[in-house]
């Protein structure tokens, strides 16, 4: 079952148990996708690496939301905000946590021969490659960075 078939079936079970932020979070994943596949040079279909990466993008757009909202003190947009993240999080791959993305980043570093923070940029392109969908890039960066910095 492709990503667009869980949403729909997704949306059907909320709209029957009229769950309003499933619905409001479901119906913004379908529009990335309907946008995508019509999108040129697209062919009206997504890869599952297309679909991961346009629900990450989904992810990260309301996470820098939900900062705004907060530094704003904004409680009210925050808390959809939040909802909305929940239920995207839903459809994507388990994330590493800090200890497994250190060591797997740790391999990685040992891999490539990088020993200084010169040679970071060597390190991110090995890295974002292997743990696409498996970790945030911006936390990537930041571990990268203390392992290179010691």
């Amino acid at each position: 079952m492709n990503l667009e078939q869980k949403i729909m079936t997704g949306l059907k079970t909320a709209m029957l148990a009229k769950d309003e932020k499933t619905i409001r979070a479901l119906r913004a994943i379908k529009a990335a996708i309907i946008l995508a596949k019509t999108a040129e040079g697209a062919g009206g279909e997504l890869k599952a690496e297309d679909e991961i990466k346009m629900l990450q993008k989904m992810a990260k757009q309301r996470k820098d939301s939900l900062e705004i909202y907060q530094q704003q003190n904004r409680a009210d947009l925050a808390q959809k905000e939040l909802e909305e993240i929940e239920v995207i999080n839903q459809f994507l791959p388990q994330q590493l946590s800090g200890e497994e993305l250190r060591a797997e980043l740790t391999k990685i570093i040992q891999q490539a021969g990088a020993s200084s923070p010169t040679d970071m940029g060597k390190v991110m392109g090995i890295a974002t490659k292997q743990l696409a969908g498996k970790a945030d890039g911006k936390a990537i960066s930041s571990v990268v960075k203390e392992l290179l910095n010691k």
